[in-house]
């Protein structure tokens, strides 16, 4: 099964040992363990059963398979879900991965699905010492999950704006495709973004005895960012559909502009049509039959007309760009 521990020993820093004698030791604060499980093994909810020690409601939400972001206190230790962006390169349906944990005096379970980007840096921090309890755990994985959404939601931001810049009939195609993906995308963050607030919130008002105050002060600064990228994704979607109604009414120009040239180009020809079709009936007493210049007189006739209507329509303002 693929499940590791890291256990801060005397020298400060975290040692790797084995998740099932951790969990069975658990010694008192300050010792800390942080125990980290893989969802998608089966033997991980009965990993659970036998060794967690924890309420049977906690063991549900912890390999549940539809999750949103939320913190809860439940007795002594408290249920967190996040949401952060998984690895590059692991292809699933949602664009922000899950990583759930249950959080008590000394002791830490965290279980998650899918690869989460960052998850490396946090266990890398344990290792160098920098995380001491399940206050530092839990607010550094909050901030490491806040820098790398942050830059995805900016992403948007900035797509939508070059969007913008881009609105002219020769990038209208273009630039429909970019605007739906730029909003489709806006609605997918923002399924987790604007509930992962309040889970940061909530957990910063925690009444733990693990939450320090500055572990308090960094969940207020990533609720507050993300916060921040909640409006941004608002701003986003508003912008996109106001973008789509200005494509779609430059796409109305562009064709009632093309039929009004068809109109034109039907009303110039209208008389010459009559005039040709009249001098070119198959009957006795045409004028100029047999006249060596009727043609080119008729040419230059029917000419003079198109000229004349043309001319007619640009005074009239018919030809619009």
């Amino acid at each position: 099964m693929n499940r590791w521990a890291l256990e801060l020993q005397s020298d400060g820093k975290g040692h790797e040992v084995d998740p099932a004698e951790a969990c069975a030791r658990r010694a008192p604060p300050p010792a800390f363990v942080w125990i980290h499980l893989d969802g998608r093994e089966q033997e991980t909810l009965r990993w659970l059963n036998e060794h967690g020690g924890m309420p049977s409601s906690v063991i549900y939400a912890l390999t549940a398979t539809e999750t949103r972001p939320r913190s809860e206190a439940i007795d002594d230790g408290a249920l967190i879900n996040l949401r952060g962006p998984s690895l590059p390169g692991d292809e699933q349906q949602d664009r922000l991965v899950s990583i759930r944990a249950w959080v008590e005096h000394g002791r830490a379970i965290s279980v998650s699905f899918h690869p989460l980007d960052g998850l490396d840096v946090l266990r890398d921090q344990m290792t160098a010492g920098s995380i001491k309890d399940p206050g530092d755990l839990i607010s550094h994985l909050a901030m490491i999950i806040t820098k790398r959404v942050d830059p995805v939601i900016a992403a948007l931001g900035d797509l939508v704006d070059d969007c913008e810049l881009a609105l002219e009939p020769e990038h209208a195609y273009d630039t429909r495709r970019k605007i739906a993906e730029a909003r489709s995308d806006a609605i997918v963050y923002r399924r987790f973004v604007a509930p992962q607030r309040e889970a940061l919130s909530r957990l910063a008002e925690l009444d733990a005895p693990w939450l320090e105050e500055d572990d308090r002060l960094h969940l207020r600064e990533a609720a507050d960012r993300f916060a921040r990228m909640a409006e941004e994704l608002e701003a986003v979607r508003e912008r996109s559909a106001l973008i789509h109604e200005q494509l779609t009414d430059l796409r109305s120009e562009q064709i009632e502009n093309r039929a009004l040239l068809l109109s034109i180009v039907a009303l110039i020809f209208l008389p010459l049509t009559f005039l040709t079709g009249l001098l070119g009936m198959n009957v006795e007493g045409i004028p100029g039959a047999h006249e060596s210049w009727a043609f080119w007189g008729v040419v230059g006739f029917c000419g003079l007309i198109a000229a004349g209507i043309t001319a007619w329509f640009s005074y009239a303002h018919w030809f619009r760009r």
